[in-house]
């Protein structure tokens, strides 16, 4: 299989401020985020990296998609390095987190417009795109309400249709089921399964186990920064069951060696 995203023993490290270090209980100013991360994900599949709150998947992520650097090791996408060509790496991928806000003042059919423009994406190929989108992902009839209106759901697909509007072959998504209803949900990852299905490379972190089972084809669980697992979907039992039992184990494996 065609890897198109490799991940090469990645670490990254933050520092704390005394607030953030008295909120996490710890003396040690110097956070760990991720800690020799390596995996790849191949075209036509879904990866999911599974792990708890604060397990490093958003940082991971966020390597992936040049938002911040690693501190060593690095990941290549399309053939492209995030150290030393992350405007290629930019170009490839298409990146959705919670952190995206989108101005209430505005509509989903201007925003989509604006970050088009700044791709510097024909007008032609736009309107194309957006008619695509909005009805996939049914934004088509909320295109002119203002986004301070609309739900929290279809808040969600519109910060999708405009991580994808420049038909990325990568897709990275950090928790895009988190705080949907389940109607919304199954869109989403109906969607997901659509593009893998069209051949797109996707990964996805999450602490929903039955998302995994859904969509995935290989899974990742990261615990404190390190990828304690990696398997296919069928290797850890096929059964939302087997997958949560590994889980908890690898977790109270990790607090006995704390």
């Amino acid at each position: 299989m065609e890897a198109q995203v490799i991940i090469k023993d990645i670490t990254k490290t933050f520092i704390l401020s005394k607030k953030q270090q008295k909120i996490e209980r710890v003396n040690n100013k110097h956070k760990v985020a991720v800690n020799g991360l390596s995996f790849e994900a191949y075209k036509g599949e879904i990866y999911g990296l599974l792990g708890p709150n604060g397990a490093g998947k958003t940082t991971a992520l966020r390597c992936i998609s040049t938002l911040i650097k690693p501190d060593s090791g690095d990941i290549i996408v399309n053939g492209h390095s995030v150290m030393t060509d992350p405007e290629k790496v930019r170009e490839s991928i298409g990146f959705l987190t919670s952190d995206l806000k989108l101005e209430a003042f505005f509509t989903p059919n201007y925003l989509f417009d604006y970050f088009a423009h700044l791709r510097g994406i024909d007008e032609n190929i736009i309107q194309t795109r957006k008619k695509q989108l909005f009805e996939k992902l049914g934004i088509d009839r909320f295109a002119e309400v203002k986004v301070g209106e609309l739900s929290t759901g279809m808040c969600q697909k519109v910060q999708i249709a405009i991580s994808l509007l420049h038909d990325p072959a990568v897709i990275v998504f950090d928790e895009p089921t988190n705080g949907l209803d389940v109607l919304t949900a199954k869109v989403v990852t109906d969607y997901l399964t659509e593009l893998k299905n069209a051949g797109k490379t996707i990964i996805i972190s999450t602490h929903i186990f039955s998302v995994v089972e859904k969509i995935c084809d290989r899974v990742g669980i990261i615990i404190n920064g390190k990828l304690l697992l990696a398997k296919t979907i069928g290797e850890v039992g096929g059964t939302e069951a087997n997958l949560e039992n590994q889980f908890f184990d690898l977790v109270a494996s990790e607090s006995e060696e704390a």
